[in-house]
């Protein structure tokens, strides 16, 4: 920037400064008011009591959702598509709940089980599975932003980042109601301070991008808070906060000034290190093994320090610009001095090492801090100071927060936000629930409730909802049993379905053109739309297929080995495979998480970049996508495994095995078994590809075949790996309906 330039930037700031003082009086800053007319967004109004209403079909009426939706589509003239069959119900539910496909003993004993409560117990058992926390924790940690390095340009790895991830994973799986979910990621440290876990909950403020190496740490902690406090605006109340760091919100009734009050709660937190997260357990293990070690050591100790300090002392005065480093210090002793320093050196290293103490990424509380309002959000242009308030749209009066916050003010935040009466809190939930279940929530803009988002389609379902989550005690899996279990969610997506007569299918179609006609995009749910698998589901059901997905959880990322021309983008030593070839086959969850460099398989399927809270993947088709599943060394491998898993070794009828082995993959990767023409048509592409590389005189021991197969027909073989590839690029693999 020129002189001349810097000085009109710098004049302007001071008219500015001076268009908010107060006539000498000291700062002070013009508010808009919040009007009534803002106050009556109906993200804003309070939430109502709803009764469910009474609809003409008596089976819409068991679930109260199920009457919700039925009430609208009957004021449309609308009828919902038909149930899918129970195999189909079985897929959609298993990825839905878990992000895997179901066994084939789950499968079997699924189609045996004819009672009525077959897939409400069902829906119990994969709830109660660990890998429904697993599949629910990755839809929390793309709102969170979860990485296990920092971005930018050195990317540097955050140790113990994953304490987090498996906290999200642990809460979710022993059903933590979700207020207190909320309020341990807010203020952990605040509500429970001997609780390493509350400490570790805190994790999600600090999951944002980060620049250690930024010349000024001033504007790095300000860059962290004001991201910190956009991205709880956005996850938590669906509002964007982010927007006001610079001026008031151009749509939404958030002014600059709230934007600065809901970061004063974060203000006085201690950032940038990781700390300390002992058990008491762990810290009296410390304290005992440090006790054992005798006054010999302790005196030691003691008198190398004062060495140590004596020369730094003696080194400044001596040159005071140059830093006293530990080797100039004992150069300014005397010998005697030194002889000493050497010796209790000595006696400090024989003593048996202490026990580590864990450390996680996590908030404490620190040194009381004043909050500013910043001028256009220019960390160099602090302006007034600003009290903790709550957002001004959501409180009719602002109580003087000062006086109450004291020492932990983002329990105070906390303990607001999850209010049973809050007009959002459980509003956004249900309504992201709704999303992960159906595609879309009922406002189609998960984190953003103000002018510019969606009007829910059924805004009394989404109240009606939001009152049911708080009845139950904010259990997230009631409320996932309660949606699942509707008629609603078990509609076709598509008007056929293999268990159906020629007239449903005939039916289905009929209204399926009705239906378009009138709502074109499913706003009202007359169908469950059909569904792409993400990244995270495709690497893990191919896994599950070929019986290699390990059951291993929990633990510092995993790093699968990547391709050369990959690892080569990278500095030095950022992409170290793990050592244990089981742990490269564990959930996707599980994965190392790189901002830089997501991985390959994740990255063709829209995996978020976790430099923003996500609140919905973006679902692109890309040629990369079939060139990655087609030709890929994972999608080899997984071919390979799984027709060595359905391949029999040994057969006395060849054809009979081969039909086995097609009837094995189908239901291992399409999870139903394959219709006579799919047989037939299987077959027939054995008998061609087997031919074409018989043709292409291709040496037996260059062609990919079967793990751990030997077979009398190498041709056969690895045309059937061919097969199996083939299986894992189907629409019926790739998409749930």
């Amino acid at each position: 920037m020129s002189r001349a330039r810097w000085f009109v930037a710098l004049l302007f700031s001071l008219v500015v400064v001076a268009a908010h003082a107060d006539d000498g009086a000291g700062p002070k800053l013009e508010e808009v008011p919040i009007s009534e007319s803002e106050r009556a967004h109906w993200a804003y109004r309070p939430m109502q009591q709803v009764v469910s209403p009474q609809v003409s079909d008596g089976v819409w009426n068991a679930n109260p959702i199920d009457a919700f939706i039925k009430a609208q589509l009957e004021r449309k003239g609308l009828a919902p598509l038909p149930r899918v069959g129970k195999l189909t119900l079985l897929r959609r539910v298993c990825f839905d709940l878990t992000g895997l496909p179901p066994s084939t003993e789950q499968i079997e004993d699924f189609l045996a089980d004819e009672s009525p409560e077959a897939y409400e117990r069902l829906v119990d058992r994969l709830l109660e599975s660990q890998a429904y926390g697993e599949r629910y924790a990755q839809h929390w940690l793309d709102l969170a932003r979860y990485a296990e390095t920092d971005g930018f340009e050195h990317d540097l790895l955050r140790p113990n980042a994953w304490r987090y991830r498996d906290w999200v994973i642990d809460a979710l799986n022993s059903d933590m109601p979700y207020d207190e979910f909320l309020r341990q990621q807010l203020a952990g440290d605040e509500l429970y301070p001997d609780d390493p876990q509350a400490a570790i909950a805190t994790g999600f403020l600090l999951c944002g991008p980060d620049m250690p190496d930024i010349n000024l740490q001033e504007e790095r902690r300000h860059v962290v808070l004001n991201e910190m406090t956009a991205t709880v605006g956005s996850a938590v109340l669906a509002m964007q906060f982010g927007c006001a760091q610079c001026h008031d919100h151009k749509y939404d009734p958030i002014r600059i000034q709230d934007f600065y009050r809901l970061r004063a709660f974060f203000e006085s937190a201690e950032l940038f290190r990781d700390l300390p997260i002992a058990t008491s357990e762990e810290r009296a293990a410390r304290e005992a093994a440090e006790a054992s070690r005798g006054d010999e050591y302790h005196q030691a100790v003691k008198r190398r320090d004062e060495l140590e300090q004596q020369g730094r002392e003696l080194a400044r005065k001596v040159n005071p610009d140059e830093p006293p480093t530990l080797k100039r210090a004992l150069a300014e002793l005397s010998d005697s001095e030194r002889a000493e320093h050497s010796a209790a050196v000595a006696i400090t290293e024989q003593a048996p090492p202490l026990p580590d103490l864990p450390l996680g990424r996590v908030l404490r509380p620190g040194k009381r801090q004043d909050a500013h309002f910043y001028l256009r959000g220019d960390f160099r242009q602090p302006g007034p100071v600003v009290e903790f308030a709550f957002p001004g749209v959501l409180v009719k009066e602002q109580d003087a927060m000062a006086d109450h916050v004291t020492e932990r003010p983002r329990t105070v935040l906390a303990e607001w936000l999850t209010q049973d009466e809050h007009p959002l809190t459980a509003r956004v939930i249900v309504n992201r629930l709704w999303q992960w279940h159906f595609g879309r929530g009922l406002s189609s803009t998960p984190s953003d409730f103000g002018t510019m988002g969606a009007e829910p389609t059924h805004p009394e379902l989404l109240d009606w909802l939001a009152r049911r989550l708080v009845a139950d005690g904010w259990s997230l899996k009631k409320m996932h049993r309660l949606m699942v279990t509707t008629r609603a969610y078990r509609t076709a997506s598509v008007p056929y379905e293999v268990e159906w007569t020629v007239a449903e299918v005939a039916r289905a179609r009929e209204l399926m053109a009705q239906n378009q006609a009138v709502d074109p995009d499913n706003m009202l749910c007359w169908r469950r739309p059909l569904m792409r698998l993400d990244g995270e589901s495709i690497r893990d059901a191919m896994l599950t297929a070929c019986g290699k997905l390990t059951e291993r959880r929990g633990g510092l990322g995993i790093r699968p080995p990547l391709a050369p021309e990959i690892t080569q983008t990278l500095l030095r030593g950022q992409w170290k495979p793990s050592g244990d070839a089981d742990d490269h086959r564990r959930r996707s969850i599980y994965l190392f998480v790189r901002r830089n460099l997501r991985y390959p398989m994740f990255d063709v399927f829209d995996r978020p970049d976790t430099n923003a809270s996500c609140p919905q993947r973006h679902e692109s088709t890309t040629a990369t996508q079939s060139l990655t599943q087609f030709n890929s060394a994972f999608s080899l491998d997984c071919a390979r495994e799984l027709a060595g898993v359905v391949w029999p070794a040994t057969a006395s009828d060849p054809i009979t095995a081969e039909r086995k082995a097609i009837v094995s993959a189908h239901l291992r990767v399409s999870n139903r078994p394959p219709t006579d023409a799919e047989v037939e048509a299987a077959l027939a592409f054995l008998d061609k590809q087997s031919a074409r590389l018989r043709e292409e005189n291709r040496d037996a021991k260059t062609l990919a075949l079967p793990a751990g197969h030997h077979a009398s027909e190498p041709y056969r073989a690895a045309a059937l790996v061919d097969y199996c590839l083939a299986l894992f690029n189907a629409n019926a693999f790739l998409y749930v309906e």
